[in-house]
């Protein structure tokens, strides 16, 4: 059975990228899946231990699609565990997620970068009494994928990615990347460079750790809409792998599961380090572990270090956020986004996460989520 069961999970995780748009998977309510149901006082679901308390209806959310193969996996499991209430995660941009939730559309957004200041101010219209704040719930790693006929293996530096992102390096034979990859067969071919066409905080991730690992070569602040010059732009993470899928010369960035799902090469980075280090989720587990909380109160934003050298640790990762109100959340929702996240962040939450190619949120922080989760009013 736990194999049937982990199968069925990778099955799913590999073919999640056909699905685009929301996510709205109803329970069926069987008694086969599930021993409770929502809004029952808080049993139990036998089959997967989901606390479901009170949860009941439809809780809808939205923002980042970096998460989106880690949501359609838990929303699944969820509502198998807890019949009768129907998660529906619209999976767009950070930037779109953030905008849905401060105009209170949504019960929780997901964003791959922390609320600024000035979008705190604008939750606390919508959180009666209380404020937007950050809960970090995915980890992994920003994948450089990139296709190249007759080249299976690559390894690039912060400073050569900058200029390829930023057209000052424009053939794939240039010299910079040649010293990186001796022995490599690397053709005279034009570089195609894609980047996402809306705000992402996949993109100001990758623009933090540019700027922070190549001062010199990266001069744009790091921001969700991209800052560069030239290159292909395309939409979301999805359309950024489905084009790098297609297109010989291309290099472009996502999350891994989009690599790992449709079988894309993946670049290694040159840290400075004993070895250039494999985009993994252990391997960004790693650089997620030395992160410092710096939020205040509830707000759980971390300061990731993008410039690490520590042995084995993957530098380009982001952590996706839940973003809900510490006070004032809907009462039609509370009880169900207590009840999903509370399952999100649980041990059998985070453990698909690995499944799935992320990177769990660390065992010393994610207690301190599930705590803040319990809160919420």
């Amino acid at each position: 059975m736990k194999l049937q069961r982990k199968n069925l999970l990778r099955a799913t995780a590999l073919g999640a990228l056909a699905v685009s748009g929301a996510l709205v998977l109803t329970a069926c309510g069987s008694d086969d899946n599930s021993g409770a149901t929502g809004g029952n006082g808080g049993k139990t679901s036998a089959a997967s231990n989901i606390k479901c308390d009170d949860a009941k209806g439809q809780l809808p959310a939205s923002g980042s699609s970096a998460q989106k193969n880690a949501m359609d996996l838990w929303a699944k499991n969820y509502m198998a565990g807890c019949s009768g209430v129907e998660i529906n995660y619209k999976s767009s941009s950070s930037g779109e997620g953030i905008v849905a939730f401060n105009q209170g559309t949504v019960g929780f957004a997901g964003s791959d970068s922390a609320l600024k200041p000035e979008e705190v101010a604008d939750s606390k219209k919508i959180c009666k009494g209380g404020q937007g704040i950050n809960l970090p719930m995915v980890g992994g790693p920003i994948a450089i994928g990139f296709h190249l006929e007759g080249v299976d293996s690559l390894t690039l530096d912060a400073p050569t990615l900058a200029k390829i992102f930023d057209g000052k390096i424009k053939k794939w034979n240039d010299e910079a990347i040649a010293k990186l990859n001796t022995g490599a067969k690397l053709p005279d071919k034009p570089i195609q460079a894609f980047h996402r066409s809306e705000d992402s905080g996949t993109t100001q991730n990758l623009g933090k750790y540019l700027g922070a690992a190549a001062p010199s070569d990266w001069k744009y602040e790091a921001e969700k809409k991209w800052p560069a010059p030239g290159g292909q732009a395309a939409s979301g993470s999805s359309g950024v792998a489905a084009q790098v899928k297609q297109v010989d010369g291309s290099i472009g960035y996502f999350e891994l599961s989009y690599a790992t799902s449709q079988s894309i090469s993946t670049v290694d980075i040159d840290t400075g380090g004993s070895a250039p280090v494999k985009a993994t989720s252990e391997n960004a587990s790693k650089a997620i572990a030395a992160a410092k909380i710096k939020g205040t109160g509830k707000d759980l934003a971390l300061d990731l270090d993008y410039t690490t050298k520590a042995e084995g640790a993957y530098p380009i990762v982001l952590v996706t956020y839940e973003i809900v109100c510490d006070k004032g959340n809907k009462p039609e929702t509370l009880s169900t986004v207590k009840s999903f996240l509370n399952y999100t962040a649980g041990d059998e939450g985070q453990k698909l996460l690995t499944e799935a190619g992320y990177a769990p949120i660390p065992a010393e922080i994610n207690s301190k989520v599930r705590e803040t989760v319990a809160s919420l009013s």
